[in-house]
């Protein structure tokens, strides 16, 4: 009682005020004054909170509670110093604190966040001696839309009808709008559970087929639109044409074939062939949408030929009229006759020509040849004679000066007729003397030197009257023989004629013993003189002279 009535002493009630005023002194770290938290739905969600009591005061108890829409108010979760953690019924299992010491770091975390958690948050301190404090967190809970595109199947002919249909769900509830050039009307609507449809209708033709109708879904939880990709589908019959036929058909033809071609969606896959006014002809195959004619083209083929094809839509006809000529035969084959001739006439005339121009050709080599070959036969005659001249006036000048042995050359001159007509007799063979040197291996003058013969030799004849005659002409033309007198000087066996010339012949016909008989009497003459008939040797300062019966004189 005594102590109450201190108390109610107002100057003793001022003095404790100001002394609990003192000492309740705290502040809240985490969060600010006024803070609002925007979360996902199925994300986890961090609510900050962290009190630092004033030296002295200490923190007791911990508590979140939450106020949802029209005031209802949840507790969440509780941590008392002593009597430990207690979790409320809604919020069990869902809900923790992030530290281990919530008396200190009271941050609260709510695992999976529900749209149903959208509230907003209290962080109530409970401090001794100090009291009661709080800080509020306001959270918004979003939920990305989820969204679906059921697009329809149309066909050409239809009533004005949905095209697509486009649904999203989503907190807050998206915008759902269509992107397309093809003319038509959208309709949007909303149902209680939040999900947002929208519809597109028009009146289905054949030219919106494959186009584009695009629904975006507009949130604010998206950067950008969400587009749902769709392309319009209308179904509608085909259109058929004929091809294979371009009106120049003949009979007899061969691998014709008509083919029908169909567009239409869906693809037209059964094709029908008839023939108006009667059944396809014979020998005629159906392959898918080709009429293939397996035989020659004839008259009869002609005709109205029908296509149809059909789809799950419908089906389309069309045709085509054949028609095919019948050419002359006559014409044809004359035609291809005179081709025939003139190409065979042509070829016929070109290798005339050919053939003329490689004789023309082969003659004039062969021509030429022949004259290179007689040129050259000429030349080496030539060189052969110049050789044999060179040859002879080389063994003539060669003939020594030596009286002594005047005699043995003297002896070589004196070659008789009679011997040269024996020697020239043998067998029947005609004698041509050349105008080349003669002389005959093996034999030697009686001074070991060659011995030297008239230039002629032997060929066969065919008669014995022109062997006589070049026997003869052979032996005129030879040396006449010489006669030694008894004074050591020889005599010429003939008084009228010229040494190595024939009386009467002239000396271009002398032949080739004229030229060799010519040489020697210029060798002769050298070392021999004429006088009186008789041939005698000149004088010779260093002559020596035998006798007759081998004496020196």
């Amino acid at each position: 009682m005594d102590e109450m009535k201190k108390m109610s002493n107002p100057a003793c009630f001022a003095l404790l005020l100001t002394a609990v005023i003192a000492c309740v002194c705290g502040e809240f770290i985490q969060p600010p004054p006024s803070m609002a938290l925007r979360a996902f739905a199925e994300d986890e969600t961090r609510l900050p909170c962290e009190f630092k009591p004033q030296d002295g005061a200490k923190v007791i108890q911990v508590t979140w509670s939450a106020e949802k829409a029209k005031g209802v108010k949840e507790q969440v979760i509780t941590r008392h110093m002593t009597e430990g953690l207690q979790e409320f019924p809604s919020f069990a299992g869902r809900v923790r604190f992030t530290s281990s010491d919530p008396i200190k770091d009271s941050t609260l975390l709510i695992l999976s966040t529900r749209e149903s958690d959208q509230a907003t948050y209290t962080c109530h301190i409970t401090t001794f001696p100090s009291g009661n404090f709080d800080r509020q967190i306001s959270l918004t809970v979003w939920r990305i839309p989820i969204s679906t595109l059921e697009p329809v199947i149309l066909e050409e002919g239809q009533s004005f009808r949905a095209a697509a249909t486009c649904r999203a769900i989503g907190l807050p509830p998206p915008r759902l709008t269509w992107d397309t050039d093809v003319p038509g009307q959208s309709q949007n609507r909303s149902s209680e559970d939040g999900v947002v449809t929208s519809q597109y209708s028009l009146h289905p033709l054949r030219n919106m087929n494959g186009r584009k109708l695009d629904c975006l879904v507009w949130h604010p939880a998206l950067e950008h639109p969400r587009r749902l990709s769709n392309t319009l589908v209308v179904h509608f019959p085909p259109d058929a044409m004929v091809s294979g036929y371009d009106q120049s058909w003949s009979v007899n033809q061969k691998g014709a074939e008509l083919k029908c071609e169909g567009v239409g969606n869906p693809q037209p896959h059964n094709f029908t062939w008839t023939r108006k006014g009667g059944v396809l002809p014979k020998d005629v195959s159906v392959e898918g949408n080709r009429l293939v004619f397996t035989r020659p083209l004839n008259k009869t083929d002609e005709g109205v030929y029908e296509c149809e094809a059909r789809n799950t839509v419908g089906s389309v006809k069309t045709e085509v009229n054949v028609k095919i000529p019948v050419t002359k035969p006559s014409q044809l084959e004359a035609s291809f006759n005179n081709l025939l001739l003139i190409i065979v006439g042509g070829a016929a005339g070109a290798l005339v020509v050919v053939m003329a121009i490689i004789i023309l050709l082969v003659t004039c080599h062969h021509r030429r040849r022949t004259r290179k070959l007689k040129s050259e036969l000429t030349e080496k005659k030539e060189e052969i004679n110049n050789l044999s001249r060179q040859n002879s006036m080389r063994r003539l000048n060669s003939v020594s000066t030596d009286p002594r042995i005047q005699t043995e050359e003297s002896t070589l001159i004196r070659m008789s007729s009679p011997i040269k007509s024996s020697v020239f007799s043998l067998e029947e063979n005609s004698i041509i003397c050349e105008h080349r040197d003669g002389f005959r291996e093996g034999e030697y003058d009686s001074l070991g030197r060659p011995a030297i013969y008239p230039s002629c030799h032997f060929e066969r004849g065919s008669g014995r009257r022109k062997q006589t005659e070049d026997a003869e002409l052979c032996r005129d033309q030879s040396p006449p023989p010489l006669s030694i007198s008894s004074g050591g000087s020889r005599e010429r066996g003939t008084g009228n004629d010229v040494w190595g010339q024939r009386e009467g012949m002239p000396e271009g016909e002398e032949g080739d013993c004229t030229s060799d008989s010519h040489q020697i009497s210029e060798a002769i003459s050298n070392y021999f003189h004429y006088s009186n008939g008789v041939l005698q040797p000149k004088p010779h300062p260093n002559a020596i002279l035998l006798h007759k019966r081998g004496q020196i004189i």
